[in-house]
This record gives structure tokens, sequence and C-alpha cells, in this order.
């Protein structure tokens, strides 16, 4: 009997023991739980991808790629497909809307500049009356420059969000270095000069162009 009570007893002290140690454990999560995935997704900096690309690759070929807007317009009303093939990106996927490349060069005749999302609308042919809306930020609509680029491609992005993102990045990008720095008091009669995309949209009153350069000529 001594003996089994001791095994008895020996054994009750041991399972204490484990119990103990057990409770003073902690289960940790592993890294790939800790943030594999946010790890993976701070790898892509679209504003830094943007102002690497900006001034050697974006402004060359917005240069090179854009006409006149009335030339552009009176062509993308008449065959979108054939504009955009000259004035925009022809590798766009399918199921995109097209978006040009122009040059707005004319007299303001009306400015929003109360709203976040400041605007100017740009006579171009000299009858009075806007053909174009030049969006003037800091809050912008839509990712026409990122989709007038030919370099520039859904497939090359991770997911769709990296894709979103980089699109806004170049708005961004745009309002800190060119439009934060124009004139934003007694616009209308002024002239403007500006190079950018848009994208026809249905429903649109104007089409709504977004710079990549600007400039806004003195007061007359």
């Amino acid at each position: 009997m001594p003996n089994k009570l001791t095994r008895l007893t020996l054994g009750l002290m041991l399972a204490a023991l484990a119990g103990i140690g057990l409770g003073a454990c902690k289960i940790l999560p592993t890294p790939s739980a800790q943030g594999g995935d946010s790890a993976n997704n701070s790898a892509f900096n679209p504003d830094g991808k943007v102002e690497e690309i900006w001034a050697s690759k974006v402004i060359p070929y917005l240069q090179q790629k854009a006409g006149p807007f009335a030339e552009v317009h009176a062509q993308a009303k008449a065959d979108q497909a054939a504009a955009g093939a000259k004035y925009g990106n022809p590798k766009k996927q399918a199921n995109s809307p097209w978006t040009f490349a122009v040059r707005v060069e004319g007299k303001i005749v009306a400015a929003n500049t109360q709203s976040r999302a400041g605007t100017i609308d740009v006579d171009v042919d000299g009858d009075g009356t806007a053909d174009a809306r030049v969006q003037i930020g800091p809050a912008m609509r839509g990712t026409a420059l990122r989709d007038s680029l030919d370099f520039v491609q859904f497939n090359d992005f991770t997911n769709q969000i990296d894709f979103a993102q980089f699109g806004k990045a170049f708005n961004a990008y745009a309002d800190k270095t060119v439009l934060s720095k124009l004139p934003r008091e007694a616009l209308e009669g002024r002239t403007a000069k500006v190079l950018g995309a848009y994208t026809i949209e249905s429903g649109q009153d104007l089409p709504l162009v977004t710079p990549a350069e600007a400039e806004i000529g003195p007061k007359p």
C-alpha cells in the first residue's frame, strides 16, 4: 500500500505542476498571422512610384500624345476608339472607357473655388461659352491621368486596391506639385493653359479634364 500511495501522490504532484506550466504559457501568433498580408501591401508605395515616373515618363508621354482639345473632342464624339488609339491608351482593358490626352488653351469663363473639388471652365474656341471643365483641386475625381498612360496596365498590379491607389496618387501628386500653386482669386477672364487627360462620361455637362501641367495667366 505505501508504494501505491507514493505512486499516487507523485502522479498528482506531476499533474499539478503540468497544469501550472500550461497556465503560465501564452499562445503567440505566428509572424504571418500578425500581418503578413499588411506587410506585403505596405511594400507598394503608390505616391513614391508616381513621383519616380512623373518627370521621366508621365509628362513626356502626355506631351507627345496630347492633341488640342477641340480636335480631340470632335474626333472622340465621332469615333471614340479611333480617338483613343491616337490620343490615349490603346492597351486599355476592353470594358474600360476611353481616356484622351489633351491640351486645353483658352479663356476662363467660370470658376468654382469654394469647394475642395475646385474647377475652372475654359472657352477654347472664343465663342464665350465653356468647352471644358478643368479640375484644380485639391480634391479631384477620377483616374484619367493613370488611364491615359499606355505603360500602366491593370495586370501589372497585385490587386485592384493597389491599382486604385495608384490612380489616386497621380491626382495627389498633380495637386501637390502643380495645382496648389495656382491662383484662386479673380480667375474669370484670365487665360488657362493645361496639359492633361479626360474620360468621356455619360450625363456629363462638360468634359472633365485632370491636369498634369497647368498655367493661369495674369489678370486682364
